[in-house]
C-alpha cells in the first residue's frame, strides 16, 4: 500500500563534517515494498551523534559524506510500500529499532545479532555509503523494525528505549545481579539506565561514580544506592569490593576501578568505548583474580524488553533533561553535551 502524502520537503538534522551541523530542507522519503514510512515524534541525541558533531567521526568510522545523524527515534507510522497486514497500523506510536542484521553471517546464524559483522545501523559511517539516520521529519525504514508502543507508554519516554536497550544488554552480558552488589562507572545517559537496568534485575545494591555532581544526581533518580565522586579516593562512598561491575565511562580509568573494585572471581563488563589505540590495562588482575572481563555492544532482543520495562516504569522520566524543536538542534548537541546540565536530551520534530 502507497500512502499519499501531501508534503514533498521536510527539515532534517544532517551532519557535514566536524561542527557543520545543519538543519535543512531534504525530500520526503517514498517508501519501498518492505518499508515503512513513519513521522518522526522525539529523537534521543545519542553520545555518538555528538562524537559526529565535534570531532567528524567516532572512532574508527569517519565522515566521508552529508548524514542524517539519530538512532534513537519514535513516531508514527505514515504508510507502507506494499500492503503489510501483520505489521502496525497505519497511525499507530512505534518504536524504531535501529539495527538491520545481514542474517547470514556467522554471528547471525549464531543468534549473536547485535555483532553482525555486515549490520547497518541508523545514522552510522560505519560503511559507505553511511547509513542514513532517523533525525529527520520522516524516514523511511524496514517494516521489521517498527515496533509498536505498549499501552500506556507515551512516545516520550518511548525515545528511551534505544539507550536502555543498551544498557538491558550491559546487564545481561553481566550475568545474574539478583541479590548482588553492582558498581556502575560512569553516570552518563547509559550509566544512570544501567543502574535502573541492574535495579529492574533484582540487584541488591547499585554504587555509581562520576566526577560530575549533576550526573550523579541523576544516578540517584534512576535508582542508584550510593554515589560516588570518581576523583575521590577517600569518599567514604567507595565500596571494598562488588560482585559485578559495568564500566560506562569510556575511559581506561574507570575500567582500572572496576577491575580493583570488583571481588575475586567477579565479572566486569566494559560497556563504553574506549578512546581508539592503546588504553592502560591492568591485565594482571584479571589473571591473579580470574576477574572475567566481557564486553557488550549495542543490543537484539532486548528492545522489545525495554520498551516493556519503560512502559512499567516511571523513574525513567526524570533522565529526560529537555525537549528541544529540531530547528534548534545545534542548541540541542550543545545542551547534551554539557553533562554539568543535562543527562538526555531529546528533539521534537513537531515542535
Amino acid at each position: 500500500m502507497t500512502i499519499a502524502i501531501e508534503e514533498t520537503l521536510m527539515l532534517g538534522c544532517v551532519i557535514h563534517g566536524q561542527d557543520d551541523l545543519r538543519v535543512e530542507e531534504l525530500p520526503v522519503p517514498e517508501p519501498a515494498p518492505g518499508q515503512a514510512l513513519v513521522a518522526v515524534r522525539y529523537g534521543g541525541v545519542c553520545g555518538s551523534d555528538l562524537h559526529y558533531w565535534r570531532h567528524g567521526g567516532v572512532g574508527d568510522f569517519r565522515l566521508k559524506e552529508p548524514m542524517l545523524l539519530g538512532h534513537e527515534v519514535v513516531g508514527t507510522v505514515v504508510g507502507y510500500g506494499t500492503a503489510e497486514p501483520s505489521a502496525p497500523a497505519v497511525g499507530t506510536a512505534v518504536a524504531v529499532h535501529p539495527a538491520t542484521p545481514c542474517g547470514v553471517c556467522p554471528e547471525c546464524a549464531a543468534g549473536h545479532r547485535n555483532v553482525c559483522r555486515d549490520t547497518r545501523y541508523l545514522g552510522s559511517a560505519a560503511r559507505f555509503p553511511h547509513v542514513q539516520g532517523g533525525f529527520a521529519a520522516q524516514v523511511v525504514v524496514p517494516v521489521e523494525q517498527l515496533r509498536a508502543l505498549p499501552a500506556g507508554l507515551e512516545p516520550r519516554r518511548a525515545a528511551l528505549a534505544e539507550p536502555l536497550s543498551v544498557a538491558l544488554h550491559a546487564v545481561r552480558r553481566a550475568g545474574e545481579v539478583a541479590g548482588r552488589h553492582v558498581l556502575v562507572t560512569g553516570a552518563g545517559p547509559i550509566g544512570c539506565l544501567v543502574v535502573a537496568a541492574a535495579k529492574a534485575a533484582g540487584a541488591a545494591r547499585v554504587t555509581v561514580t562520576d566526577l560530575l555532581p549533576a550526573a550523579l544526581a541523576y544516578a540517584s533518580a534512576a535508582g542508584a544506592d550510593t554515589v560516588v565522586r570518581a576523583d575521590d579516593p577517600d569518599d567514604a562512598g567507595w565500596p571494598d569490593e562488588v560482585d559485578v561491575a559495568v564500566e560506562a565511562s569510556g575511559v581506561a580509568a574507570g575500567l582500572d576501578a572496576c577491575l580493583r573494585r570488583v571481588r575475586r572471581g567477579g565479572v566486569v563488563v566494559q560497556l563504553g568505548m574506549l578512546p581508539p589505540g592503546q588504553s592502560p590495562f591492568a591485565g594482571n588482575l584479571v589473571v591473579s583474580r580470574e576477574i572475567e572481563l566481557r564486553g557488550a555492544f549495542r543490543f537484539d532482543t532486548e528492545f522489545d524488553a525495554a520498551l516493556e520495562l519503560l512502559a512499567a516504569r516511571g523513574e525513567f522520566d526524570a533522565l529526560i533533561s529537555a525537549v528541544v524543536p529540531l530547528r534548534e538542534a545545534e542548541s540541542a548537541f550543545a545542551l547534551a553535551a554539557d553533562r554539568s546540565r543535562a543527562c538526555k536530551v531529546l528533539l521534537d520534530f513537531r515542535a
